[in-house]
């Protein structure tokens, strides 16, 4: 499972003219689900993205999550974060997870993330306007597979 982040001072997504999600502060995550991906792997992913110490504190040091700031989070689904584009001009999405298990990840991740903090998101499949305004700009990849040994890591 990868989750692009971004540090954002407002940010929102619009689907179909209407407004489904709005933050600021806070984070906007760009979620993408890969087929191995489950509800252990959402769970863990959506606990980093809230703990991430990525805010500045009075020091100016980037030491607060988004929990300690009491931001938001606004979840948008993203299957080209799995694009393999390493052959020809038309990237490939054959390394996303089927639609019908990315969006029950897609809704485990937002549950387990409102678990911590307020979660506004997007409509799971749909033509989306997200329309941001990046603080720092702070961007961070994240992404947590299962190794060898079973353990949920980030890679």
């Amino acid at each position: 499972m990868r989750a692009l982040i971004q540090r954002v001072s407002r940010a929102s997504v619009t689907v179909d003219g209407e407004l489904t999600g709005t933050v600021g502060p806070g984070l906007l995550v760009f979620l993408g689900v890969a087929p191995q991906d489950d509800g252990e792997i959402a769970s863990f992913l959506a606990e980093r993205c809230a703990t991430l110490r990525i805010f500045e504190d009075d020091a100016g040091k980037m030491n607060r999550s988004l929990i300690d700031i009491g931001g938001r989070m606004l979840v948008v689904s993203q299957f080209t974060l799995f694009a393999d584009t390493t052959q020809g001009r038309r990237p490939y999405f054959g390394n996303a997870a089927p639609p019908e298990l990315a969006d029950d990840l897609y809704e485990k991740f937002k549950a387990a993330a409102a678990g911590s903090v307020p979660v506004a998101c997007g409509k799971f499949g749909a033509d989306m306007q997200v329309s941001l305004c990046n603080d720092g700009p702070v961007t961070i990849m994240l992404e947590a597979v299962r190794n060898d040994s079973g353990r949920i890591t980030l890679i």
